[in-house]
């Protein structure tokens, strides 16, 4: 077997490993879930029809909430990247259990590649954050969210979606190998899951002051809010599109290199 074909091996059992203790200990799992869902129903049954009357005329209520399904149809793609930020958690703090706990130490001890580790965090999270996406959606369209996206278009909804929540965990997994304890590397990654309201999840960024408006326009999460929008609603898209790759490339890119120089630190200590 070649070095590549033996990394891929360890990998795949970090893998296992990782969805195992998931299918085990499913609390902060569900925990996580729970948030972006609380969110939407939240903003569509309490806040809807005060949000909505201000965009356009909108209201809330849902398919079975007594009222139109516009402000759904608007607030649906920004909890659904909510949740792709939401996974972050269970990454930084799941990395940074095995690190506190000395089986990190065992691992090095082991004849396993280096890269499996940190690969089979990675992975497991993503797998379990797209299904996490896949739930939310799901509860969206049980309470009128409507998409009018063809299968293509959903077909880059979900490409989107992947490359963002990629580029989340490798960040998120640099600050698990960053964290001294389990508590500040689950309190470190919430302002990630709250920087999607600060953008144009909510509202759109013209009705914000100008200060918090030029934040908006311009942190990560607007341009993919926007694709995501314009996908599986219509909307104009524009250079949102591309703007959203490269802040995912960049954001993949930047995390790896900083959980692969934490990781290779921790051997040191």
């Amino acid at each position: 077997m070649t070095a590549l074909s033996y990394a891929a091996r360890d990998s795949l059992t970090m893998l296992r490993r990782n969805l195992k203790h998931a299918q085990r200990y499913p609390s902060m799992t569900a925990s996580v879930v729970a948030m972006p869902v609380l969110m939407l129903l939240l903003f569509n049954y309490a806040f809807g029809g005060a949000l909505g009357a201000g965009i356009g005329g909108m209201s809330g209520g849902g398919a079975d909430g007594g009222g139109s399904d516009r402000y759904i149809d608007y607030v649906a793609p920004g909890i659904i990247l909510m949740a792709a930020t939401s996974g972050a958690l269970v990454t930084a703090v799941g990395i940074c259990v095995d690190m506190t706990e000395g089986i990190v130490n065992r691992f090095r001890t082991m004849a396993i590649s280096r890269a499996s580790f940190l690969t089979g965090h990675v992975v497991g999270s993503v797998i379990q954050t797209l299904i996490s996406i896949a739930f939310v959606i799901g509860i969206a369209l049980l309470i009128g969210f409507r998409p009018d996206a063809t299968p293509v278009e959903w077909l880059a909804v979900a490409g989107l979606l992947a490359l963002v929540t990629l580029a989340l965990t490798w960040v998120a997994a640099a600050i698990g190998l960053m964290a001294k304890t389990p508590e500040s590397a689950s309190n470190i990654p919430l302002p990630l899951q709250f920087l999607p309201f600060m953008g144009s999840a909510i509202v759109p960024t013209e009705s914000m002051p100008d200060g918090l408006r030029w934040f908006a326009e311009y942190q990560p999460f607007t341009p993919v809010i926007e694709t995501l929008r314009g996908l599986l609603m219509g909307t104009e898209i524009g250079n949102s599109a591309l703007i959203a790759l490269a802040w995912c490339a960049a954001l993949t890119v930047g995390g790896y290199l900083w959980a692969r120089t934490a990781y290779q630190r921790s051997a040191k200590r």
